[in-house]
């Protein structure tokens, strides 16, 4: 079975992002559904990035609303080659140089033939229920209310800290 059957085959059981569990850089999975009644911020990210600088808004958010969002990063080599390490280089210098203490997955695909499910179930109105969504870069992010319905999406661009995502958080 190739792999990118054995991925359509896993989403036609997941119904919604509470279904979806992944493994964490800190050795811990990292469970949707624990996450019921509050906001979701998913990011994919890389260590060597011109948007890299983003860790340090993304901490600060996560400590301003944790009590009613949590933010999950998603390492991804997908674009430039901008995050090479392993999970645990990953992990390291996301400690190390931004104090990050939000969720971080283990790396993964987000575009491509390898394309993670989750990610897959992001982009794809027909998954999501809500919308298509291209990711064109590192440090795009999937807004999900407390719900887990998909509200959004901001590309790379797109601060942490702006305006376009405060105006969900009040």
């Amino acid at each position: 079975m190739t792999k990118l059957l054995m991925i359509a085959t896993s989403l036609l059981f997941l119904k919604g992002i509470y279904d979806f569990k992944v493994p964490g850089l800190d050795g811990n999975q990292i469970d949707f559904s624990k996450y019921k009644g509050k906001k979701i911020l998913i990011v994919n990210t890389a260590s060597k990035c011109g948007y890299t600088r983003q860790y340090d808004d993304l901490q600060r958010l996560y400590e301003a609303h944790k009590n009613k969002l949590v933010i999950i990063g998603f390492p991804a080599n997908n674009f430039g080659g901008q995050e090479p390490g392993s999970n645990q280089e990953i992990r390291e210098f996301c400690k190390k140089n931004y104090g990050v203490s939000f969720p971080m997955a283990e790396k993964v695909s987000v575009k491509g033939e390898d394309t993670h499910p989750l990610f897959l179930w992001l982009t794809r109105k027909d998954l999501n229920g809500v919308m298509d969504a291209d990711i064109r870069w590192n440090f795009t992010k999937f807004l999900l209310d407390e719900n887990g319905k998909l509200l959004t999406v901001f590309p790379s661009r797109v601060e942490p800290g702006s305006e376009e995502i405060a105006q969900y958080l009040r």
